[in-house]
């Protein structure tokens, strides 16, 4: 059995997109099917990758491919009608703002030029707490995107209230967000899970040592492990995978712990369980 049999990764881009890629999608879902992974969740920063993940699917049938929807600029942003459009159809994780929102176009130098989840008065939009209530009626993940650690803790608290079963904190080890781990251990206690994905500095605060500390101080059972990858310069997320594996492994983390962070949480979150 090979070291990726089984698993799942949860954050992966690939072709086309708006962006060179490293592989198209149907080359990536190949490559994992070939190592014996059991799904990948596709991800696009600029449109719902749910038709391409379903399209792929009939081609590829010896893995699990899902898609989702980032609400950027590029389908409306805040859009209740897109979230719903792609809920059913399929999508499997909703997330917030990412390259649209206020919080990574502050870190770029261009505040104010971004999407925010909370009016002037500090309170949820309307079109948030709608995005919200579809999420949980649907039961799929709700993924924080590039959120602030403010808007993130709001947003999380109103997806508990609501009923979401699924809420994913996106890579809060990445800089524009570096999620306190005093903050991520109490979001923890209401269920909340962790997306760690491969260390890339400098847009990663952490480094491997570091991300194994967070991962101890968090929780095993708050963990996912993606990758994230998909970028010319950088490893292909099959390879990329193994090799967080491979880190991990070398700090301390035994194969069941990694399982919990590669199959078991995922496939939770997936609903595959």
């Amino acid at each position: 059995m090979g070291v990726l049999e089984g698993k799942i990764d949860l954050h992966v881009h690939a072709g086309p997109d708006v962006r060179d890629r490293k592989l198209t999608a149907v080359q990536l879902v190949r490559k994992a099917a070939q190592a014996g992974m059991r799904a990948l969740l596709l991800k696009n920063h600029h449109t719902s990758t749910v038709l391409a993940a379903a399209a792929i699917q009939e081609q590829v049938q010896d893995i699990n491919v899902f898609g989702g929807l980032a609400l950027n600029e590029s389908v409306g942003g805040l859009n209740p009608a897109a979230v719903e459009a792609a809920l059913r159809m399929g999508a499997a994780e909703i997330w917030f703002p990412t390259l649209s929102a206020e919080n990574q176009r502050r870190a770029h130098g261009h505040p104010g030029s971004g999407i925010r989840v909370s009016e002037d008065d500090g309170r949820l939009k309307p079109e948030v707490h709608e995005i919200i209530r579809l999420v949980a009626e649907a039961d799929a993940i709700l993924g924080t995107g590039h959120l602030s650690p403010q808007e993130i803790l709001k947003v999380v608290a109103e997806a508990h209230r609501a009923g979401v079963r699924r809420i994913l904190v996106t890579h809060p080890e990445i800089t524009f967000i570096r999620l306190p781990v005093e903050v991520q251990q109490e979001l923890a206690q209401l269920g909340v899970l962790f997306e760690r994905c491969y260390v890339r500095p400098p847009l990663f605060s952490a480094d491997w040592d570091e991300l194994a500390r967070i991962i101890r101080q968090v929780g095993v059972k708050s963990t996912v492990l993606a990758t994230d990858l998909g970028q010319p310069e950088n490893p292909d997320p099959i390879t990329g995978y193994k090799e967080m594996l491979e880190q991990l492994h070398r700090r301390g983390f035994n194969w069941e712990e990694l399982e919990i962070m590669t199959r078991l949480n995922p496939a939770q979150l997936l609903g595959l369980d």
